[in-house]
């Protein structure tokens, strides 16, 4: 059953009445309603375009957080072969909201790491909702040393609303565990990159995203703090998070148009959650774009390329 956004709700009315048309039909074999359910189904995909053709920043946060869009873990099973996952810090404990290992993408092996929300409650919980503690980080360092020692390209995928700010997290290194990673992210000489996927939240995400290259998906966020954050700390309301969401330039546009990120990748018509394998797909070819505009530059290129974009961020749009 679709899970329909606050502002998809008239779309939601007349999908539900051409369903319970249908659901008539069925009861009674002798009613014809066809031509009505056509009907319908023909204004809620004009209604369909009309609702994302030009989405607000808040709207698109909610897109994101859609629970129905595809996570990391769909993402692994849908594009890499041979995926072992490895597991732990060698410190403290495995953290199961990152999730990694070795794997082949398009024949050729890498690593890949990613944030996991997990996909029902059960799932949700034990993956804390994709908010990573100092020991996912610290996980995340081990396996990028891995793929440097062994030359292997580092694939991530970031969806997280941000590292995980609980008193045990930050009593075991929280802030330090996500500067190494940064730091890891901009050292290893190895092709690095780097997809935001739906939420790209504050440190958590940065902490992977420190790329070669990054993507982000149309409708996907990234930014230094939630909407609703941003909100409670500036006007002391959570609920000004609309006008919070338009003041942080958080979408995949304003932030191409920043030079923070290299790609938008489109996603089907109604957001990823309406087409779960077109999007994959897409996010197949983007991630494949850039590890070949990578190819052949060896360590020190890599590195100085990863710098120098960090260095000119922002720079595009101040020239504008």
């Amino acid at each position: 059953m679709t899970q329909y956004l606050d502002f998809e709700k008239p779309l939601a009315e007349i999908e539900g009445k051409a369903e319970e048309l249908r659901a008539l039909a069925r009861a009674n074999e002798e009613m014809d309603v066809s031509e009505e359910a056509a009907a319908l189904d023909a204004k809620a995909s004009k209604l369909l375009d009309e609702l994302y053709r030009d989405l607000t920043p808040w709207r698109k946060c909610q897109v994101a957080r859609h629970p129905e869009r595809p996570h990391c873990k769909d993402y692994i099973e849908a594009l890499f072969t041979e995926y072992t996952p490895l597991a732990g810090d060698r410190n403290f404990a495995d953290d199961l909201a990152v999730m990694g290992g070795l794997a082949r993408f398009n024949d050729k092996p890498v690593m890949v790491i990613g944030h996991e929300k997990g996909s029902d409650t059960k799932s949700r919980i034990e993956r804390n909702f994709g908010m990573a503690r100092p020991e996912g980080y610290r996980k995340a360092v081990r396996l990028m040393e891995m793929a440097g020692r062994f030359g292997l390209p580092v694939i991530t995928l970031v969806d997280t609303a941000g590292a995980y700010p609980g008193k045990g997290a930050e009593e075991r290194g929280q802030s330090e565990a996500i500067a190494r990673s940064t730091e890891m992210c901009l050292k290893i000489g190895v092709p690095l990159v780097s997809v935001i996927i739906g939420e790209g939240g504050s440190g958590g995400a940065v902490a992977f995203a420190t790329a070669n290259r990054v993507a982000m998906l149309e409708h996907s966020i990234y930014s230094v703090i939630s909407p609703e954050g941003c909100a409670s700390i500036l006007w002391k309301d959570a609920e000004k998070m609309r006008e919070a969401a338009d003041a942080l330039r958080l979408t995949a546009q304003d932030l191409k148009k920043l030079g923070v990120i290299d790609h938008i990748i489109p996603e089907p018509r109604g957001g990823a959650h309406r087409n779960r394998q077109g999007t994959i797909e897409a996010v197949r070819e983007a991630l494949a774009g850039m590890l070949k505009e990578l190819e052949g530059k060896d360590a020190a290129a890599l590195i100085q390329d990863r710098r120098q974009k960090f260095l000119d961020i922002g720079s595009k749009g101040l020239a504008a």
